[in-house]
C-alpha cells in the first residue's frame, strides 16, 4: 500500500549570541509554534543540543509530530552552509575555539529529517526572499544594520557562499584607510561595519561631541551611555549634531553600495535590523550617495528597500527559509 505523507513545516532556529529561539513555520511564513532557550548556559555543544531538543518536543508535538516536519533551518553566527557547520564563533561558549557540525548532530536528534545551517545574515536574506520584500528577486543584497553589519548576496536566484562558506562578508569591506580609520572587531581597520552599524553610530557621535563645542541634546548623557537609539531620537528632534551623525552614517553606507553595485548589479538593497528604525534620517543620504557615486550604467536601477518582516519573527523566518531551501520534496510516498 502507497501512503501520501504530506509535510508541511519546517523549524527554524535563531541561534543568538544570548537566545536561541526556535519556530515551527508553514509555507506561507505562519509560524505556528515557538520555544527558546538560553544560548550561553552550556559548555558543550551536545549539552546544547540535547537541551534544544526537549525544547523542541512539545511544540512539535503541536503540528502532529516530527513526520509532519519536512527539514530544518538554522541561522548562526559563523555558519558554514557547506558543512554545516559552526566554526570558532568568538561568541558562543561551546563552540568558540573549535568546529561544531552543528547540523548533523540536531539531524541525528531529529528522526535523521535534513538540516541545513548556514549565518545569520545569509538566513536573512532567504527570509526576504521567501517571504519578505524581495519575493521574486533573483539579484539582490541583504544587508542587516545591527550590533555589527552582515549581509546576504543573492545572484541568479542562488545564495552566495563562495569556496568556503564564508562569502558575502560585506559589512569587513574597508570604507576608510590610512590614519585614524577605526579598529573592528574583526582586527582589520576601517570596515564598513566600525562605522555603519549601531555601534559605530553610537561611536560616531561621541567623537563628534568631543571634536566641536556646539550644543546638543546629546551632551546631557555621558559619553559611554550614548546609544544609537540616543542619536536616533535627537535627530528626530532636529538635533543638528545628531542628524550631520546620519548625515555621515548614511554617506558611507551609500557610497559602499554604489562600490557593491559593481559585482552583482542588484535589483535592491534590502535593509534589516535596529538601526532602519531611523528611517529617512538614514536612507535619504544612503540613497543620495549611492546616486552620486554609482557607476553611470547602474543609476537609477536599484530599489532601497527596508525589511516588512517582523522584527521578532523576521530571524526565525529565516532560519526556517533555510530550511525550505533544502529542496526536498514536498510528499513523502512510502510502500
Amino acid at each position: 500500500m502507497t501512503v501520501n505523507s504530506f509535510k508541511p513545516y519546517v523549524i527554524g532556529l535563531d541561534l543568538g549570541g544570548t537566545n536561541s529561539v526556535f519556530g515551527i513555520v508553514d509555507a506561507r511564513g505562519n509560524i505556528k509554534a515557538t520555544t527558546a532557550i538560553k544560548t550561553q548556559g552550556f559548555t558543550k555543544a551536545e549539552d546544547y543540543v540535547e537541551a534544544s531538543i526537549e525544547a523542541l518536543k512539545p511544540i512539535i508535538d503541536t503540528v502532529g509530530g516530527i513526520s509532519k516536519i519536512k527539514a530544518m533551518g538554522i541561522g548562526a553566527p559563523n555558519g558554514n552552509f557547506y558543512k554545516g557547520t559552526i566554526e570558532f564563533a568568538p561568541n558562543l561558549v561551546w563552540a568558540h575555539d573549535c568546529i561544531v557540525p552543528l547540523a548533523e548532530m540536531f539531524s541525528k536528534k531529529l528522526a535523521g529529517i535534513p538540516v541545513a545551517l548556514t549565518n545569520d545574515a545569509n538566513a536573512a536574506a532567504l527570509g526576504e526572499m521567501t517571504y519578505g520584500v524581495a519575493r521574486g528577486m533573483k539579484n539582490f543584497i541583504d544587508i542587516t544594520l545591527g550590533t555589527g553589519v552582515g549581509s546576504g548576496i543573492v545572484i541568479n536566484g542562488q545564495m552566495v557562499y563562495g569556496s568556503d562558506g564564508f562569502a558575502g562578508e560585506l559589512g569587513h569591506v574597508t570604507v576608510i584607510r590610512g590614519e585614524g580609520a577605526r579598529t573592528c572587531g574583526c582586527g582589520r581597520l576601517g570596515c564598513l561595519e566600525a562605522y555603519c552599524s549601531a555601534t559605530g553610530v553610537a561611536r560616531t557621535a561621541r567623537e563628534f561631541l568631543e571634536k566641536n563645542s556646539e550644543d546638543s541634546l546629546l551632551r546631557q548623557y555621558k559619553p559611554e551611555d550614548i546609544t544609537a537609539l540616543e542619536v536616533s531620537l535627537a535627530a528626530e528632534q532636529g538635533d543638528k549634531l545628531a542628524l550631520s551623525v546620519y548625515e555621515f552614517t548614511g554617506k558611507l553606507l551609500g557610497e559602499a553600495c554604489a562600490d557593491f553595485a559593481t559585482f552583482c548589479s542588484p535589483e535592491a538593497f534590502v535593509f534589516f535590523g535596529g538601526l532602519t528604525k531611523a528611517g529617512d534620517l538614514l536612507m535619504e543620504p544612503v540613497k543620495k550617495a549611492y546616486n552620486e557615486h554609482v557607476m553611470p550604467i547602474f543609476k537609477g536601477k536599484a530599489k532601497f528597500l527596508i525589511s516588512t518582516l517582523n522584527g521578532s519573527s523576521a530571524a526565525v523566518l529565516g532560519a526556517s527559509a533555510v530550511g525550505w531551501d533544502l529542496g526536498a520534496e514536498d510528499a513523502t510516498m512510502v510502500d
